[in-house]
């Protein structure tokens, strides 16, 4: 083969491996860029754990009062809790941590994750933004107070619209306080693209079995927190609304006992902790809500009580917890009085582990249909 040709095919090759990596890239589910810290600043850009250059951390760009905590620190008789790997990220007074993500696809929804840690006994909140954004709110302001896990550390999911290709993820920790350093410790940023749900086949609820959700990190857990909508206009989970004050969790089957599939959400909050959809429905037409009800083999034992709700119908699900796993399934029937019908889930009780960490936990609601029916038994 003569040389010019071969030039010629290599680069075609080439031209097609690229356009392959660009369509790729756009499919993001995963850390982003040094998105656990591993890569850190170098000695002459520190003042002890304080981070004086805002370029220090590759991939970021930081302002305010942040440190460069390695795991082992200590902070008085205090243990720095850093989840995974050696280094982790803290935000304190004013400060903020940005990142610019170049690779996602603009009309596209997505669901951002990351892990922090309380550090200091007053409350902590963090503010998540992205730009640009055309929407009067593309940010929230993220509780931290609670911790609901025994490790430490928890995992919140925010979710946004793309309104451009390229866009900019801000963590910020708007605290003033006496102490400038105190604030959450950050580690693992991931972003995952989440799919627009559509109604399945014999189910006329959007994502019914909760396959469709924010990215899990590999090794992690203690599941992922769902903020309420009063917090998030785009829940991370789609088709869904945490249509309460506190955030319900989002389980995996690696790491808790699913009743169905691979995911499914736990109530860890109580009456406070609601989960809801609204669906379309025809007036005078008989329906039935189907759902499962169980514990995530996660040392949450007691009687459980689920509050089921289709419209101003409701129903109660008792559920006997050991804390080791299991379920049952549960039936709503009902008949519409309009166009529109709201399914709304809550627990009753507020758990505890028995492992006496006084963690938050509740029951697990997972594989939920609603069908219509069509020739009804008369009792």
């Amino acid at each position: 083969m003569h040389e010019p040709m071969k030039m010629k095919k290599t680069a075609i090759l080439l031209v097609l491996l690229c356009a392959t990596l660009q369509v790729g890239s756009s499919l993001i589910d995963g850390l982003l860029p040094n998105g656990n810290f591993e890569q850190g600043p170098k000695p002459s850009q520190m003042k002890h754990t304080i981070v004086i250059n805002p370029h220090a951390i590759p991939h970021w760009e930081l302002s305010g009062y942040v440190e460069y905590i390695k795991s082992g620190q200590m902070q008085g008789d205090m243990l720095l809790p850093v989840p995974q790997g050696d280094f982790a990220v803290r935000l304190g007074e004013d400060a903020s941590l940005k990142t610019k993500v170049v690779n996602v696809t603009k009309g596209t929804f997505y669901a951002l994750s990351f892990v922090f840690a309380r550090t200091c006994a007053q409350e902590e909140r963090l503010n998540v933004s992205v730009t640009p954004s055309k929407e009067p709110k593309d940010w929230g302001m993220l509780p931290l107070q609670t911790m609901y896990s025994s490790d430490g550390w928890d995992t919140y999911s925010w979710g946004f619209l793309a309104e451009a290709n390229v866009v900019e993820i801000v963590l910020h920790n708007p605290a003033r306080e006496k102490d400038p350093a105190c604030g959450p410790l950050i580690d693992f940023v991931a972003l995952k693209a989440l799919k627009t749900p559509h109604r399945p086949k014999g189910n006329m609820l959007k994502n019914g079995n909760f396959e469709e959700g924010p990215y899990i990190f590999p090794n992690t857990n203690w599941g992922i927190l769902i903020p309420p909508n009063i917090e998030d206009d785009h829940c991370p989970l789609p088709g869904w609304i945490i249509e309460s004050l506190k955030a319900v969790k989002y389980v995996d089957a690696e790491h808790f006992t699913v009743p169905e599939g691979k995911r499914a959400v736990e109530l860890v909050a109580g009456r406070e902790s609601a989960l809801a959809q609204q669906v379309i429905t025809k007036a005078g037409k008989i329906y039935d809500l189907i759902f499962t009800v169980g514990d995530a083999n996660n040392s949450c034992e007691g009687s459980m009580l689920i509050e089921a709700f289709a419209g101003k119908v409701a129903l109660q699900v008792r559920y006997m917890s050991k804390g080791k796993g299991g379920f049952k399934r549960a039936k709503l029937r009902f008949t519409a009085i309009s166009r529109r019908t709201g399914v709304r889930f809550l627990s009753t009780n507020y758990h505890m582990k028995s492992d006496n960490s006084g963690s938050l936990c509740g029951p697990v609601i997972d594989d939920v249909r609603l069908v219509s029916v069509r020739n009804p038994r008369i009792p």
